[in-house]
């Protein structure tokens, strides 16, 4: 999510908590929440690995998948229990707005690359600055794609990009247009099943660092993206494995929630945030002709408002019904071929976990999934680094990814791409 004002929408449905005990740095009027809260205590069942010499899950955890027995050597921690930071993860909307504008930002120098798309269209992509002198050719690469409005500045990217680093990969962000101040040069922005810059971003990479394994991981939207991709392309997918964290799956479900209690609130901030990005570049929506509602566009009052009157037209879509019943993800696990880790938290107030699609992920042997009790949305407050670190599913992602370029051996080549790019540097503070 983009940066948006939730604290002032939350009063009107929480009081200010009087303290949170081991957070002095905090004042109490930051909390929107009443300290009277419960705690979820939702039950997990573990599904443990028929292999003895595996490590057994914790109860805490759920995990399952096709590719259980052959996955779950990669973790190193999955044997001790989910430990969500006290009092902060007591509501899963507190953990949520917690992370959002607590979670540490680590400094990061980005080399922006805008790349033309086909279409005309642009996308921005961040590297880490020196990593061209620092790295070799062959280091495994990570495309990593935030959630809906999100880009490369944005504290879980950021953590999850220097753990990364740490272990020697080469890292970028894809900024869908529009997004982390990427350019739009059409009247089209992106949507939950529009693959055609996920193609063109991964043939771009690829052919930059052909002798490198390639992966990516995405949160949100951005997971709900990169599984389609991954569903879409099958077998011949370039990517060497995923990772999809918080995917709505379910984008009809996603959407019936959007409607009830508290999470108006979020329904109210992203479609504030999709305005924002629209307004600046409205002009080239002008002159557009059919069933456009440019006005209602740019006074959306929710996000289903906003795709009603652009997204769903923009791609083709009979109805915003009918883009949310055709774009969810969860149709393409049954088509993923190659290595996919799926983490979820079981009160995600946005990817309602009754929209995982469990069975299909038991069926697929290329796919795993952990669903934690508590994590809310791009929260995860829990692990070492709590509360202001880095989310508690950073470890596993990295144990993943690492198992997976360790038993890797060759990578599949592509051809070189013949977009046109252009390069400037930039500092995002």
């Amino acid at each position: 999510m983009a940066i948006f004002s939730i604290a002032a929408l939350a009063s009107k449905y929480f009081v200010f908590t009087p303290s949170i005990p081991a957070i002095h740095s905090l004042k109490a009027s930051s909390y929107p929440f009443s300290s009277t809260i419960t705690r979820n205590t939702t039950t997990i069942t573990a599904t443990m690995s028929a292999n003895p010499l595996n490590p057994r899950p914790h109860p805490s955890l759920e995990v399952s998948g096709g590719a259980l027995d052959s996955f779950l050597p990669a973790f190193t921690t999955l044997d001790r229990p989910y430990d969500p930071y006290p009092l902060v993860c007591s509501n899963t909307h507190l953990e949520t707005v917690f992370a959002h504008f607590f979670r540490s930002k680590p400094d990061v120098r980005y080399r922006r690359e805008c790349l033309r798309t086909k279409d005309n269209g642009a996308v921005a992509l961040d590297w880490v600055a020196g990593d061209d002198r620092n790295l070799s050719p062959n280091s495994p690469t990570l495309i990593l794609l935030p959630g809906l409005t999100g880009g490369s500045g944005d504290g879980y990217v950021r953590h999850m990009l220097v753990r990364a680093r740490k272990k020697g990969w080469r890292v970028v962000v894809f900024n869908s247009r529009g997004c982390g101040h990427s350019p739009v040069t059409t009247p089209q922005f992106y949507s939950a099943s529009f693959l055609g810059d996920m193609n063109e971003v991964v043939a771009h990479v690829s052919s930059r660092f052909p002798e490198a394994n390639l992966y990516a991981a995405g949160w949100s939207l951005g997971a709900n993206i990169l599984v389609n991709y991954m569903g879409q392309e099958s077998g011949s997918c370039p990517l060497s494995g995923g990772v999809s964290l918080c995917n709505p799956f379910d984008l009809v479900i996603a959407d019936e929630d959007f409607q009830k209690g508290f999470n108006k609130v979020y329904d109210k901030a992203l479609s504030s945030s999709l305005q924002e990005i629209f307004k600046r570049h409205a002009l080239l929506f002008e002159e557009l002709e059919g069933d456009y509602n440019i006005p209602a566009a740019a006074s959306c009052r929710s996000m289903r408002e906003f795709d009603e009157s652009l997204t769903r037209v923009s791609f083709g879509f009979k109805s915003v019904h009918d883009y949310y019943s055709k774009s969810g993800s969860s149709g393409s696990i049954k088509d993923v071929a190659k290595p996919l880790l799926c983490i979820q938290a079981e009160n995600d107030p946005i990817a309602p976990a009754r929209g995982i699609p469990r069975q299909a992920i038991k069926e697929n042997s290329k796919c795993m999934l952990i669903v934690t009790p508590q994590g809310g949305h791009l929260g995860w407050i829990g692990g070492d680094e709590a509360p202001f670190g880095a989310p508690w599913t950073d470890p596993i992602v990295m144990d993943f990814l690492q198992y997976l370029e360790r038993t890797k051996s060759t990578s599949v080549p592509i051809s070189k791409s013949d977009q046109n790019t252009h390069t400037v540097e930039a500092t995002v503070k």
